[in-house]
């Protein structure tokens, strides 16, 4: 099967860029070298759709290294870097994406790549899942499993699951405490301001935040906006996660009266039409808004578009929507910002999650049709296995019980 990218001759500054994170990856360094001893995935075909920049790309060695014929595409028409996708190629590998695609060319990528008949899939938002259950349902008995990697990716396996429509296990991977815990909270904090940062050039201290959601993710980005000095407001649907950010010293309310006084709007829910046209009146001049989750539908470009008297290019990444006299100004198109206007997650915070991808993969070989299940947490043991392997590569050596601690934790005596 031939690859579909924009240019073999960027391979050379992708090389350059895969080199810097494994440097920084130690955990996937680690997992290589047992892949390379034990070849755990020797005549397996894995199909992977992940946000194609630096740290995917050592991830897709990784698994190569264990065996595995690699065909990968992106999750996101605007992540994918065209200088690791030609990088790829070079090695040996399967790829069919470029940056900027459209609808259809982004969809051909994922057909191109389910079209390989994989035995295991590792998704990130759900696409080749679904593209497999509803044009290639001829496939599907040779799917042995796979690995989702975010929260939109495991909404929508839950909504399969529960109609009866998926039709091999996938392991939940965004579930497991290492990877939500640090990607979702640290890499999404910090990543989604290096983009914000990086495109808009101004200050953050001193202005009003908006952010929409208050999961993990969202917990980090308020985070970090409080750290610049920022007034963070929260919005929520969740009375539980509404109190626990009022707790944690933010301004809870409704994006009604939220509109009004932000700044910067960042949506992070999952959800659709989060900051809509009912808003989009109400927001100041000026105002900026981007979105941090998976789909470009939380903040509604599409009816803002639609409404504008003019619409500019204003920079790189920023697109200006006039309202009457006042500008409202959308980052990367309203995908996510922390990719479509930068390079995603630091490499350490990847190094955790994709070291649980690489694991899990692993176990979907190791426990072929055992698992009853379509979907699954990650086994607590390759969680507590990735904790161990960071504090490890961080030369920190924790605590563990004596036998006699044990014992006394089972029991329920006091002696």
């Amino acid at each position: 099967m031939k690859s579909e990218i924009r240019d073999i001759n960027l391979a050379p500054d992708g090389h350059k860029k895969i080199a810097w994170v494994k440097a920084n990856m130690p955990l996937l360094r680690g997992i290589e070298a047992e892949f390379l001893a034990s070849k755990p995935f020797v005549g397996v075909r894995i199909a992977l759709s992940i946000h194609l920049e630096a740290k995917t790309a050592y991830l897709c060695h990784v698994l190569r290294s264990g065996g595995a014929e690699m065909f990968v595409t992106g999750s996101n028409p605007l992540s994918t870097q065209d200088d690791v996708a030609a990088a790829l190629v070079d090695a040996g590998m399967v790829v069919n994406a470029w940056y900027d695609s459209t609808p259809a060319e982004y969809e051909a990528h994922i057909r191109r790549t389910v079209e390989c008949a994989p035995g295991i899939v590792i998704d990130d938002g759900g696409d080749l899942v679904q593209m497999l259950h509803l044009e290639y349902p001829h496939l599907l008995p040779g799917i042995i499993g796979g690995c989702e990697e975010t929260t939109t990716g495991i909404l929508r396996l839950l909504a399969m699951e529960k109609e009866g429509a998926l039709k091999f296990p996938m392991i939940l991977v965004n579930n497991a405490q290492c990877k939500h815990l640090f990607d979702n909270r640290y890499g999404t904090g910090q990543s989604v301001w290096d983009g914000i940062n990086r495109t808009t050039n101004l200050t953050v201290a001193g202005k009003t935040v908006v952010v929409a959601g208050y999961g993990w993710c969202g917990k980090g980005v308020a985070m970090r906006a409080k750290g610049f000095g920022a007034a963070v407001i929260v919005t929520e649907i969740d009375p539980v996660k509404a109190i626990e950010a009022l707790m944690d010293g933010f301004s809870v309310m409704t994006m009604n009266e939220a509109a009004p006084l932000g700044d910067i709007f960042i949506t992070v829910t999952g959800c659709n039409d989060v900051v809509g046209e009912a808003h989009f009146p109400l927001m100041k001049d000026g105002a900026i808004m981007c979105n941090a989750g998976h789909f470009d539908v939380e903040v509604n470009v599409k009816r803002l578009s639609e409404i504008a008297d003019q619409i500019e290019d204003k920079r790189k990444d920023i697109v200006g929507y006039r309202l009457g006299t006042k500008w409202l100004n959308v980052l990367a198109g309203g995908r996510l910002v922390n990719l479509a206007a930068g390079d995603g997650h630091p490499a350490e915070i990847m190094d955790m999650s994709f070291a649980i991808q690489a694991l899990s993969a692993r176990y979907l070989i190791e426990n072929k049709g055992k698992i009853t299940k379509m979907t699954m947490d990650v086994p607590e043991d390759i969680d507590q296995s990735v904790a161990l392997r960071k504090l490890t590569s961080l030369g920190i050596a924790i605590d563990s019980l004596t036998a006699e601690q044990a014992t006394y934790m089972e029991g329920w005596r006091v002696d």
